[in-house]
């Protein structure tokens, strides 16, 4: 992954002291140097500074950030954090309409898909990306996130300039910009943690692009707009027509996921959504004359200690070691203990900015420290049971007939960590349910159908929205880590 920040104000011209503006996008880019240690870099034009930690992953000699391209004699200059999973396909259009290219890398591609597109360019896009152009013609700043939001992009405007940043952390840099708690970023913590509602960046004045929008930033102020929602259709195939174009997606997104330039590995737990990434990368590099590398993770004594749950009903290893048998792959076991997740709780924590998911993040922190030294780029199956149905709640009786979000149906330990006085202030159980009434409003309907599989969508449509992205928020996975729902 990279970083990207900066900040913007096209009434005003920072061009007469763009050194002082450049070093403070470059010391905002510097709270973001675990995301991009490879190389990094700074734009100042008349109204906006850029900064960009790169972790180069395709062509890593020319894919240095911040990029400009000159088209009809103005300038554009992009900072992109992502992968586009479509580059041959956009390289291909673009060069017959006319642009040409110096580079391998897909920020050249994004960059001239902008200049040729402008604001509809995100409709384009297959992959993973936050991104923003500052554009000479127009007047105006460009952010976009891709439709899910793997790929994080926060924001603030302080004294009418537009600040971003990949992470929380470097917003702080610029001043004015102080982390500060109000009710809300409270019952966000507390009543809906380690979810967030989208949009919210908890700290006071702090928000973010949403998954799916795209933002224009000018002299007018900032304007948002979604270029991509969830849409409800009758599903008219055969059950085996169903399964064919869910292989062949499947198949397409892990393939194109495989184009890197530094090593690549995928993450085993065992579990059919690694499983099958792991078998379709191991054939893909068996077909090239290569092996692939994977690795699981596991807990010292675990072997011993293991109990069955809802969640895990069977230990991992039997099942790695046999998909590891069966695909030869070159596999790694590793292992960690409790010291050690404990005390990587406290860098998950400073990672991500935000509480989280405990164990969950300081493991996959450390995990992840292990793999990046002999690995850069590493595919596992996340998210896939929020899409698929992987959890209980997805058929548990209560989910369908309660009138909560289904993984959090008690809210009384969360508020009982709080004192009284605190708990009635904040009306902790009032804000989540208003959170949660807004999502089931949110959710398309379907004329005619009956009401248990309109909740099966609600559930599905809350998991993708919220225990999602979840998943997806920004920690610092090293190495950079592709979900399975990209």
């Amino acid at each position: 992954m990279c970083g990207i920040a900066g900040f913007c104000d096209y009434n005003d011209d920072l061009s007469e002291e763009s050194y002082f503006w450049g070093s403070l996008a470059k010391r905002m880019g510097n709270r973001l140097k675990h995301r991009g240690p490879d190389d990094s870099g700074v734009h100042v034009s008349a109204h906006a500074a850029l900064a960009h930690t790169r972790l180069a992953v395709v062509d890593i000699p020319g894919g240095k950030q911040p990029m400009t391209a000159i088209a009809d004699g103005f300038r554009y200059t992009i900072v992109y954090n992502g992968e586009l999973y479509n580059s041959a396909e956009l390289r291909d259009e673009l060069t017959a309409l006319g642009h040409t290219f110096e580079t391998k890398s897909d920020t050249e591609i994004l960059l001239k898909c902008y200049i040729q597109f402008g604001f509809t360019c995100a409709e384009k896009l297959n992959g993973i990306f936050a991104f923003a152009v500052d554009d000479e013609r127009r007047r105006c700043c460009y952010l976009c996130r891709d439709r899910f939001g793997v790929k994080p992009l926060f924001y603030t405007i302080e004294n009418d300039r537009l600040v971003f940043a990949s992470e929380i952390k470097a917003l702080f840099e610029y001043p004015g910009v102080n982390p500060v708690i109000d009710r809300q970023g409270l019952c966000e913590i507390f009543g809906l943690g380690p979810a967030r509602t989208e949009g919210v960046g908890i700290f006071q004045n702090v928000m973010e692009i949403k998954p799916g929008c795209c933002a224009v930033f000018d002299k007018f102020g900032l304007e948002t707009a979604p270029y991509f929602e969830l849409k409800i259709y009758e599903h008219p195939d055969s059950y085996e027509d169903s399964v064919k174009q869910v292989k062949y997606l499947v198949e397409d997104a892990v393939t194109r996921q495989l184009v890197s330039d530094v090593p690549l590995c995928t993450f085993l737990s065992g579990g059919l959504d690694s499983s099958i990434i792991t078998a379709i990368a191991a054939r893909n590099y068996q077909a090239s004359g290569k092996i692939l590398s994977t690795y699981s993770f596991d807990f010292i004594g675990n072997e011993k200690y293991f109990k069955p749950t809802a969640f895990q009903p069977g230990a991992d290893r039997p099942w790695v070691e046999k998909m590891a048998e069966i695909f030869q792959t070159d596999h790694h076991f590793l292992e960690c203990n409790n010291v050690t997740l404990a005390d990587k709780l406290y860098d998950s924590v400073i990672a991500k900015d935000l509480p989280g998911m405990a164990d969950v993040d300081s493991s996959l922190l450390y995990f992840c420290s292990l793999v990046k030294k002999h690995h850069v780029v590493g595919l596992s199956g996340e998210c896939a049971d929020e899409i698929f149905g992987g959890y209980p709640w997805f058929h548990k009786k209560e989910a369908f007939e309660g009138h909560c979000f289904p993984w959090s149906p008690d809210l009384s330990i969360r508020t009982g960590l709080l004192l009284p006085e605190i708990a009635d202030a904040l009306q902790i159980n009032d804000y989540v349910n208003m959170r949660y009434e807004e999502s089931i409003a949110a959710v398309p309907k379907l004329a005619g159908e009956n009401a248990r599989e309109r909740r099966r969508r609600e559930i599905s449509y809350l998991n993708i929205h919220w225990f999602m992205s979840t998943l997806l928020d920004p920690e610092v996975p090293i190495p950079y880590t592709s979900p399975m729902c990209a």
